[in-house]
């Protein structure tokens, strides 16, 4: 069932104007607020975190159903988009600080693109890409092989190459020798590897790829997100590379590489609550929230 939906979505974005893909999106998302459960329970903790224990009821509301709405544009634009050029690029999206991932690739030990599931992480690899980085992407794969190859056939029409989670870790440190970019999303932890650190005044387990992997190889971290703007326009945005003095305590620095992540993503977050897109609990809940 679920494959035939994404499957009519491919098609649907295929045939349809952007706008009445849209359109029919929100409508669809605006529905999906009144059924759901769960997720919103899980959603509205999550803000609840963010914007502070005493925002009410009826703002909760407001922001998850924001959420919605901005999470089925983002798969409209999934579906919709393929091969990114400098051309489509330069007319339709602002960047700032893309010259954070030359610095980087400058030392020759390759970059860590750290992102988190805010805004549109699929379509800001696409643009890196379509700039013209090489660019390799650590993915979670579905556990259905069928919708799996719809997006691994999708990212690669922009020129994204994937990396499967917790496989081919070889493939990681290839791609930064080679001085390319590793893209990591790094505010959900899908392993049992994941580290405990503050995050919005709580502990928060979040995973500890993108430190491990600076510390190891010595490729400095740049935080980047691509956010949606008003009038569905997007902008690139690159915060200036992560400079961590590490010290040889390996557990120490992995730390203090995470808290100066933890730091950017707490930035980005609480201006576009909206777009953070984390479908499940990233602090354990004190209690249940209806």
């Amino acid at each position: 069932m679920l494959y035939a939906l994404y499957t009519a979505g491919f098609f649907l974005a295929g045939v349809l104007p952007h706008g009445f893909c849209y359109f029919l999106a929100e409508m669809s998302a605006r529905i999906y607020f009144f059924t759901c459960g769960d997720d919103k329970t899980k959603l509205k903790s999550n803000i609840r975190q963010v914007l502070g224990k005493d925002v009410s009821e009826a703002v909760l509301d407001r922001h998850v159903r924001r959420i919605y709405i901005n999470f089925a544009k983002y798969l409209v634009d999934f579906f919709k988009f393929r091969g990114v050029t400098k051309e489509y690029i330069k007319k339709n999206f602002t960047i700032h600080n893309v010259e954070a991932l030359d610095k980087c690739r400058q030392k020759g030990n390759g970059a860590i693109l750290l992102t988190a599931h805010l805004g549109n992480w699929e379509l800001g690899g696409a643009v890196v890409a379509g700039l013209g980085y090489p660019v390799s992407a650590i993915v979670w794969e579905h556990p259905d092989e069928k919708i799996n190859n719809l997006f691994s056939s999708r990212r690669a029409d922009n020129n994204l190459k994937c990396i499967p989670l917790g496989m081919q870790i070889k493939n990681c440190f290839k791609v930064l020798k080679r001085n390319e970019i590793l893209a990591i999303a790094g505010d959900k932890n899908y392993t049992a590897g994941g580290l405990e650190v503050e995050f919005f005044g709580k502990k928060a387990v979040m995973p500890q790829g993108a430190a491990a992997f600076s510390i190891k190889t010595g490729a400095p971290i740049v935080i980047g997100f691509l956010i949606r703007d008003k009038n569905d326009s997007f902008i690139l945005s690159f915060a200036d590379p992560i400079e961590y003095p590490v010290t040889g305590d390996h557990d120490g620095d992995i730390q203090g590489l995470m808290k100066c992540c933890m730091v950017i993503f707490e930035k980005y977050i609480e201006k576009y609550p909206d777009q953070w897109y984390v479908f499940d609990y990233i602090w354990k809940p004190e209690k249940t929230i209806q």
